[in-house]
């Protein structure tokens, strides 16, 4: 089924859509977003202008337009902070349905912090925690507090970053007093929810819109990494700091020459990065991190009824939809997979391996020839390219960048193992990541043929030696032997054994 999502918000209006599965999996088709400004003055004045209107009526009629194109089934239109408030927001509802025929719905602030905790959810998993999920909006904060996957409350306050910047960071850049009204009033809207974070233990808070994360890429940009992939990036809360004391002491001029900064949204990142400081040194936070489902997403899901899945299902169905994108039946993937996994049950203990890396290992082989659809003589790089620029949800970054090195070093003769990429995994998550990657060779190599002809493995230990015993029932599997005794050879060297084989 595919799903269209509208949002008319406070700063620009978007369109989502995607297709749905039978098991939940949402693929995005078209991401589109425009800056229309709603909340522009209109915190002020009470009332949408007509430049912004007649701006986002012509939007929606081009979102309408592109809805019908992609034969879309179901549709929602949401509008939140600065439609809810504005004195014309009948009008303004009335004639969207008038000259574009979508019918917009204005959500409440607490319906809009339900569907982007749905989002995050699907996302993130959201388990263990507390985690602080935190959508800054033109108009309205929403934050939940969540833990173990359930909400423990919901906030949303009228803390937009363009209605803070409207009401009180008047001058560019901001004077003190003006940011210290500011500190105020955040502290009367949202301070006893941050002191309740607080107390709960709250782990990290999450950022869920285009103006909280682009204080993520910021921070990266500050510390000299390459952007990739924002969802799942992190910043410390003394980066945020940092950010924040540069932000306000600079004119907007000056904000556009910060590495990393939406030239967009460059007038409301002194709001923002105060409004994200102050909930992080408030709430005991660590980190902010970035999560690139919100709102939008929520919306489908909502509309697909299809969040009720744990986090391992959420990883497993992400990968799943990556594999067949590429690697279409993905049959030897499959049969990689289950031969990884024996090997990783037999070899986990003498390679000091923790539980939790046999999923990883899992999804590697499942992804570990989808750069076959790019080219083949370097599949391993852009399997490698792939997995760290999908969107796979679920993950941590550092999950996804061990996924990713495997795939690159499952071919012996591009092992790459001492790249800068490698250095930057820790010590132990390095060992884990080389022992997947010795794994993976040695499994690719028992399907040479792409004909599942080895159905069983099991590794037999002595003093010096490890022999891999394989069952082929009455099939040959000589070819899946000569390739195997030539990728064996880092697995042997991380087992600290001569490997055998064995039919």
């Amino acid at each position: 089924m595919r799903l269209a999502a509208i949002d008319v918000g406070s700063n620009s209006v978007h369109l989502l859509i995607a297709d749905v599965s039978p098991d939940g999996h949402l693929e995005v088709i078209e991401r589109v977003k425009e800056m229309v400004r709603l909340g522009r003055r209109s915190f002020t004045t009470g009332l949408l202008s007509q430049e912004a209107t007649d701006l986002a009526v012509r939007v929606v009629a081009h979102f309408e337009r592109l809805v019908e194109i992609r034969h879309v089934d179901r549709m929602r239109a949401v509008a939140t902070s600065a439609v809810r408030e504005a004195g014309n927001k009948s009008q303004f509802i009335a004639r969207i349905k008038r000259e574009t025929g979508v019918e917009v719905e204005v959500i409440s602030g607490r319906h809009e912090a339900q569907l982007i905790y749905r989002a995050a959810q699907y996302a993130l998993g959201l388990e263990g925690g507390p985690h602080l999920l935190v959508d800054l909006g033109g108009g309205s904060l929403e934050l939940v507090l969540v833990k173990d996957r359930r909400p423990i409350w919901i906030k949303s306050a009228r803390l937009g970053a363009a209605r803070m910047t409207e009401h009180f960071l008047l001058d560019d850049p901001p004077t003190p007093a003006q940011c210290k009204r500011l500190e105020n009033h955040f502290e009367r809207e949202i301070g006893e929810q941050m002191r309740a974070a607080r107390r709960a233990g709250v782990i990290d808070a999450i950022g869920t819109s285009g103006t909280i994360n682009t204080l993520v890429a910021m921070a990266r940009s500050a510390r000299g990494d390459e952007l990739g992939m924002l969802h799942g990036s992190t910043a410390s809360a003394a980066e945020i700091a940092r950010l924040c004391r540069k932000a306000v002491a600079a004119s907007a001029a000056m904000r556009m020459t910060l590495p990393g900064i939406d030239a967009k949204r460059v007038d409301q990142v002194p709001a923002a990065a105060m409004l994200a400081d102050f909930v992080l040194q408030h709430s005991g936070a660590g980190k902010l991190v970035a999560c690139n489902w919100a709102l939008r997403e929520g919306m489908l899901l909502e509309l697909a009824e299809a969040t009720n899945r744990s986090a391992r299902e959420i990883r497993r169905g992400s990968v799943k939809a990556l594999a067949t994108r590429f690697a279409h039946r993905n049959r030897h993937g499959r049969q990689v997979a289950k031969l990884a996994s024996k090997l990783f049950d037999a070899t986990a203990f003498a390679l000091e391996l923790p539980e939790s890396s046999r999923e990883l290992l899992e999804h590697a082989a499942l992804l570990h020839d989808i750069g076959h659809a790019i080219d083949h003589d370097r599949h391993n790089r852009h399997s490698y390219y792939l997995v760290k620029n999908a969107d796979l949800l679920g993950f941590e970054p550092v999950e996804i960048d061990m996924i990713a090195l495997a795939l690159r070093a499952h071919r012996k003769q591009s092992a790459q193992l001492d790249s800068p990429e490698w250095a930057a995994l820790s010590a132990g998550r390095r060992r884990v990541a080389r022992a997947m990657a010795a794994i993976l060779r040695v499994a690719d190599a028992l399907d040479r043929s792409h004909r599942s002809v080895v159905k069983t493995v099991s590794v037999v230990y002595s003093p010096g030696r490890a022999q891999i015993e394989i069952g082929s029932g009455r099939e040959k599997a000589g070819l899946e032997l000569w390739t195997c005794e030539r990728r064996i050879d880092l697995l042997a060297k991380l087992l600290d054994r001569r490997v055998i084989l064995q039919r």
